[in-house]
């Protein structure tokens, strides 16, 4: 028996044997580090020799640059939405531009100069390479104008960009130690790391902090090799740019008068003599005429000359609105269109001796347009800034659909901005005021988010809209339960003088509005039920203390012949 139970247990034996081996060599393999490198080109997803990864604030970012000849380059879109958003990019006449405060930078692509208004600069390689798909900038060149910090590191190509400035913390190496992929010892190793080290701590764990080289390499090292963090700060050394502006001593009481024929001039004197306090008279002579940029013309010397003996400026009116045919967005996307519209724009004013140009490009298409109308801005105002002509800039409430306006980038260049605080309501849309208080109030305040005070011109209308509501023949029922759905809107426009006669004429009582600012009013004629939210001097005192509770610049008001005449006498209680 005994003979017969050695051989079972010498098995059994080498059974635990066995097992014991294999339990050791599991509990080896799992407490051995990983001995894996990681691939670089693999982890910083380059494909090509000539693709440059990008570390952006300790971050690897899918954006990537190319190395041309030695020199970095970085994708357009990388530069504008990253960097510095002021360089723009015309794809259709492959020019790169950016404006300063009073010069404008442009080069065209793969030439090695580029001009600085009409000066030459010998750059000495291209500044801007583009193909069909792309634009990338010289990376040096983008320097010159941006505030950010860049090194190189080669092998693979890569460059670390930094543009977030203030307090960071830092830690020392104890020892040489592998930086790897993730936190554990089975990740693969990114790089080996040297005693003494100093390595960005982005992120304390447990066991494993995740840290970033000097080179670059984003990964994590145990705990137990760092030395306790310290803080540095990171310091720009980029000098901004400073922005002047062209601004008035007085407040702004500007007034817009609407000349639509050239003969319409000779009435200047009656039209001023009709007002009180106005200093500065913006008539609407010029706009958009073709896809060329030229413009149409009805200014008149004459018109300037009395103004002017009046003690009145003249900030002639620019926009896009008269001429249907003409394509916004095909002048302001094309540089030699656009530029074409700024010269003849600059052209007038300097012809005319006016002293200033009121922009008014309305209804564009942000799809269509972009970032060309803020460059078209930035362009007329350097040439404006240069001749001493004060820009003012009309613009819509804010809203999220008008925000390529760029009223913050708009407060940079142009003297003033102006609030067009008006067409709450407007044709087509539902009944309602077209310049409720509240509503006003709302688009100073987000204005101010984005325009210094001293600059800002809250544009008033001495106008309303007269809403009709005729009931649908097909909602008869409908009709007769006074629901919203039953009727047909409609609006006219009508003056101040003009809406309190319909009033007189059928009898309709005034009742003031808190919310709105202003008195409401309704009577019915047949079937048919009228709305007005008038304009008077009431809704105008409510919107003129606007200005002095916001330090505002000043008003203006659209337009000249609409208006009472006890309008004036409130304004000016506001206004100088």
């Amino acid at each position: 028996m005994k003979k017969k139970a050695l051989p079972i247990l010498v098995v059994c034996a080498l059974i635990v044997l066995i097992v014991a081996i294999m339990g050791v060599m599991s509990l080896i393999r799992k407490y051995t580090p990983s001995k894996e490198w990681q691939d670089l080109d693999t982890y910083y997803h380059l494909s090509a020799n000539d693709e440059v990864a990008i570390i952006l604030n300790n971050e690897v970012i899918e954006s990537k640059a190319k190395v041309i000849d030695g020199h970095i380059y970085v994708d357009f879109d990388f530069v504008h939405d990253t960097l510095n958003n002021r360089f723009y990019w015309d794809h259709n006449e492959n020019i790169l531009l950016y404006a300063t405060p009073r010069e404008l930078i442009s080069a065209e692509a793969d030439k090695n100069s580029y001009l600085i208004t009409k000066s030459s600069v010998d750059y000495g390689r291209a500044v801007v390479k583009a193909n069909a798909d792309s634009a990338y900038i010289d990376l040096d060149f983008v320097k010159q104008y941006s505030d950010f910090a860049y090194e190189y590191v080669k092998d693979p190509h890569r460059i670390i960009i930094t543009n977030e400035w203030g307090d960071y913390q830092v830690a020392h190496l104890k020892k040489d130690t592998n930086l790897r992929l993730k936190g554990g010892i089975k990740s693969p190793i990114l790089t080996e790391a040297k005693q003494k080290d100093t390595v960005s701590v982005l992120e304390e764990g447990n066991n494993w902090t995740k840290v970033m080289t000097t080179d670059g390499i984003i990964g994590y090292v145990k705990n137990r090799t760092l030395s306790a963090t310290e803080i540095k700060t990171r310091k720009s050394d980029f000098e901004a740019e400073t922005y002047a502006h062209i601004t008035k001593d007085f407040e702004i009481c500007m007034a817009w008068h609407q000349v639509t024929n050239r003969s319409a001039n000779s009435n200047i004197a009656s039209v001023l003599a009709n007002t009180k306090g106005v200093n500065v008279i913006s008539p609407t002579w010029f706009y958009l005429n073709d896809n060329n940029g030229n413009l149409a013309n009805l200014a008149s010397m004459d018109y300037v000359n009395y103004c002017h003996s009046q003690g009145v400026e003249v900030w002639a009116l620019v926009s896009n609105l008269e001429n249907k045919d003409a394509d916004s967005a095909e002048v302001l996307t094309h540089t030699s269109k656009r530029q074409n519209l700024v010269n003849q724009i600059v052209s007038m004013a300097i012809q005319y001796n006016l002293d200033g140009i009121n922009l008014d490009f309305e209804s564009l298409d942000a799809n269509k347009v972009g970032d060309s109308y803020i460059q078209f801005v930035r362009e007329l105002s350097i040439k404006c800034a240069n001749n001493g002509i004060v820009l003012s800039v009309d613009n819509y409430v804010p809203t999220a659909y008008t925000s390529f306006y760029n009223r913050a980038e708009q407060a940079k260049f142009a003297d003033y901005v102006v609030i067009m605080g008006y067409d709450e309501h407007y044709a087509g849309s539902d009944e309602g005021s077209v310049s409720s208080l509240n509503w006003v109030k709302q688009g100073v305040a987000d204005t101010l988010k984005e325009v210094p005070s001293e600059q800002v011109i809250l544009g008033m209308p001495f106008y309303t809209r007269v809403w009709a509501l005729t009931p649908d023949d097909d909602n008869a029922e409908k009709a007769d339960a006074d629901t919203d759905t039953a009727y047909t809107v409609s609006s006219q426009v009508y003056g101040m003088r003009a809406a309190n006669d319909l009033l007189t004429t059928y009898g309709a009582t005034k009742n003031w509005l808190d919310d709105c600012g202003q008195n409401y009013a309704e009577f019915k004629d047949g079937k048919i039920t009228y709305k007005v939210w008038l304009e008077d001097s009431s809704s105008a005192e409510a919107r003129l203390k606007l200005i002095d509770e916001n330090n505002l610049a000043g008003a203006s008001f659209w337009k000249l012949g609409f208006e009472t005449s006890d309008i004036w006498d409130t304004i000016i209680k506001y206004i100088n």
